[in-house]
């Protein structure tokens, strides 16, 4: 799925061809440089946002591969039972 860039002046200039591009991916539209709104088909949009089951079907999304997400490793110490 190919994922197209406009600035939001060549959006602005030829919305129809930003159209026909998010038929085929999604279409990053930039502000100053920085990724700031996503155009979509409605056929993919509804696609993404259909109920998810699990956690297994949301991490298969298109996409997810490029989302940095690094969380800090926690430590679980153990501890003896105090019974008496």
């Amino acid at each position: 799925m190919p994922i197209t860039t406009f600035t939001s002046r060549e959006l602005n200039q030829d919305v129809t061809r930003a159209k026909k591009a998010a038929q085929s991916g999604p279409v990053f539209i930039t502000d100053r440089g920085k990724p700031a709104h996503v155009l979509l088909s409605i056929e993919e949009y509804r696609r993404l946002t259909k109920e998810r089951r699990n956690i297994a079907d949301s991490l298969a999304m298109p996409g997810v591969a490029e989302i940095e997400f690094e969380p800090p490793r926690v430590k679980i110490g153990t501890q003896a039972a105090d019974l008496s």
